[in-house]
């Protein structure tokens, strides 16, 4: 499947990304017979078609008997996509790491082994929702500056001793003063 990227003129197009689909004749046929009835192109068609499917693709079956919701991709749109790369990797990661294909399975252990996204990638008191206040603020800024070699180092272009690393800050005790009254 190809890809090419496509900008308009002026810097408030839209930027989309063009894809080639194999259609066999008879979907092909009725696609372009639904998109008439539609008025629509048969890209626009398409692109509006897989945008209702989102909701049917599943990425959490859940269980209505334990009251377990099911959740949908178009359910996770708007905390899985962001316009930056590196955090929209971590953010799927973080979330459904079973997604990952092999090449980002690779680069998100060196993302984990670098000690980045520890510094503050979960809530406290051993819940396994990503705090993403924290990695908004400590975390992406670093790994945005960074992602350029963390690919490099993926794709075996550089070495793992470029990576930055980072320890968790050490906490410390609290003081007591003598003099509070209890």
């Amino acid at each position: 499947m190809a890809t090419k990227e496509r900008k308009g003129g002026d810097d408030t197009s839209i930027r989309t990304k063009v894809v080639g689909v194999r259609l066999d004749p008879k979907l092909r046929y009725l696609a372009e017979l639904a998109a008439r009835k539609q008025r629509r192109s048969l890209s626009s068609f398409i692109e509006w078609a897989v945008e209702e499917s989102l909701s049917r693709v599943l990425l959490h079956e859940g269980s209505s008997y334990q009251g377990d919701p099911q959740i949908s991709i178009a359910d996770q749109a708007a905390v899985l996509w962001d316009v930056d790369d590196a955090e929209r990797f971590v953010r799927l990661a973080m979330l459904y790491e079973d997604l990952l294909t092999h090449k980002e399975q690779v680069l998100w252990k060196l993302v984990k082994d670098s000690g980045l996204v520890w510094l503050g990638g979960y809530s406290r008191y051993g819940s396994s929702d990503p705090d993403w206040d924290k990695l908004d603020r400590e975390v992406f800024p670093q790994l945005r500056k960074h992602w350029d070699l963390f690919l490099r180092v993926a794709r075996g272009e550089a070495s793992p001793d470029d990576l930055p690393t980072w320890e968790a800050p050490k906490l410390q005790k609290p003081t007591f003063d003598d003099e509070i009254p209890f």
